[in-house]
């Protein structure tokens, strides 16, 4: 991490460093969240189509805005976000399941893949909101909101499953 030009009155440089490390891993894995999900968006097929390519969008959205979110909080931090393709390769490399099925296919086949990457997403937004609670309660807060959106649009996929 570069030598910080500001931070926040009230944290510290170090703090400042380690909260915009672990800011700038979740933005990663959301804008990793969004290209998936937009990709099962563009590929999902058959029975409840409609319904399925519909539902997406606005999570798609929910998702994108939660990563601007991140990244001005990065940026309030005295940090610059990292929104390069290259650098959400490498994290989703490391953190989440390869998604397997890159043809047009029935609903029920994109939303169990989705599914799997709701849940390491989450996995990771949990992990950091344990650690941001003992470094910045403002952005730990921040990825609480997040990651109850997120849980609540898993359940509606979950729900399709059934």
């Amino acid at each position: 991490m570069s030598k910080l030009n500001f931070t926040v009155p009230t944290l510290d440089s170090e703090k400042s460093s380690k909260t915009i490390e672990i800011l700038q891993l979740n933005l990663d894995i959301l804008n990793d969240l969004s290209l998936t999900l937009k990709h099962a968006h563009w590929n999902v097929s058959g029975e409840a189509f409609i319904a399925v390519h519909e539902m997406l969008d606005p999570e798609i959205e929910d998702i994108r805005d939660s990563v601007d979110t991140i990244a001005e909080r990065i940026a309030t931090l005295g940090g610059a976000p990292n929104g390069l393709s290259s650098s959400v390769l490498e994290v989703a490399k490391k953190n989440l399941p390869q998604y397997k099925l890159l043809t047009r296919a029935n609903t029920s086949k994109h939303l169990k893949l989705v599914d799997e990457q709701y849940t390491a997403s989450e996995t990771v937004l949990r992990k950091s909101i344990a650690q941001l609670d003992d470094l910045d309660l403002i952005s730990s807060n921040f990825l609480q909101d997040i990651l109850a959106k997120m849980e609540l649009f898993q359940w509606k996929v979950r729900s399709h499953l059934i």
